[in-house]
């Protein structure tokens, strides 16, 4: 690839008119998915009272190449995700001059904190102690701004199940949101789901949503400032938005079914 599309200023027309002509085919592909996407959320904002603008479209890139993630940034997108450090720190080092807030939404294990806090704004998957303390110590030891952390919540270990899934259950999230908020270098930014796929709460994602608007409800009571929920991908996002979440993590429905070779 000749051209540069890792520059700062992404859509330009200086952006588009350079592109390759596979990279412009791709970039309308994208702006066509984008498009859909955001008539989705706009739609279920609307239809749940609230403005546009209180939720975060955060784009799901793993298993994509930095290009698209560049193109991405190109039609205006300003957060992306990804879940394994092996290839979310390539990424983010090739596309470190995008405009861009990098969220780490993957079960995290301790050997890689040290890569990660490198690029990571968010980290959503905050889910034990011993975590907290290595990311605390990951971002003391890289003299970086403050890391936001997300308590990961299991919503089947409520109900006895899901006991090797990532998350913590409902009931433990008030001392590990505690924890966050009191160790150094760390920012308690709110709470994450994914609609669980076991218990009674498995293939209702409203009714699931609805119980972690209760669990953010609680965490704000003690930690006003934690206003994140992290709730709802591709094919759930309306009923996430309809229980308050205020950020969407959209993967397919934007960049398109994943090859499992991929």
């Amino acid at each position: 690839m000749t051209n540069d599309i890792y520059g700062p200023f992404p859509g330009s027309t200086e952006f588009v008119s350079a592109l390759t002509e596979g990279q412009r085919a791709r970039y309308e592909e994208l702006g066509t998915n984008l498009d859909v996407v955001e008539r989705r959320i706009a739609d279920a904002c609307a239809a749940a009272g609230r403005a546009r603008d209180e939720v975060t479209l955060v784009v799901v890139t793993k298993t994509y190449p930095a290009e698209d993630t560049a193109l991405l940034a190109g039609l205006g997108v300003t957060d992306v995700a990804e879940n394994r450090d092996q290839d979310a720190a390539p990424k983010a080092e090739q596309c470190r001059n995008l405009p861009l807030a990098w969220h780490f939404v993957g079960q995290l294990q301790t050997n890689k904190v040290r890569s990660v806090v490198r690029y990571a704004n968010h980290v959503h998957s905050v889910d034990r102690l011993r975590l907290v303390g290595s990311l605390s110590a990951a971002v003391l030891k890289a003299e970086r701004p403050e890391l936001g952390c997300l308590v990961q919540v299991a919503l089947d270990k409520e109900h006895g199940e899901g006991e090797h899934r990532a998350g913590v259950a409902p009931e433990d999230v008030a001392q590990l949101a505690d924890a966050i908020a009191d160790t150094p270098g760390l920012r308690l930014d709110g709470v994450m789901t994914v609609a669980p796929l076991a218990g009674p709460l498995a293939g209702d994602p409203a009714r699931a949503f609805d119980r972690l608007a209760e669990i953010a409800t609680a965490v704000r009571a003690d930690h006003p400032a934690a206003t994140m929920v992290s709730a709802g991908m591709s094919g759930d996002l309306e009923q996430a938005i309809a229980a308050g979440a205020t950020h969407v993590r959209v993967g397919t429905a934007v960049l398109g079914v994943r090859s499992p070779l991929r």
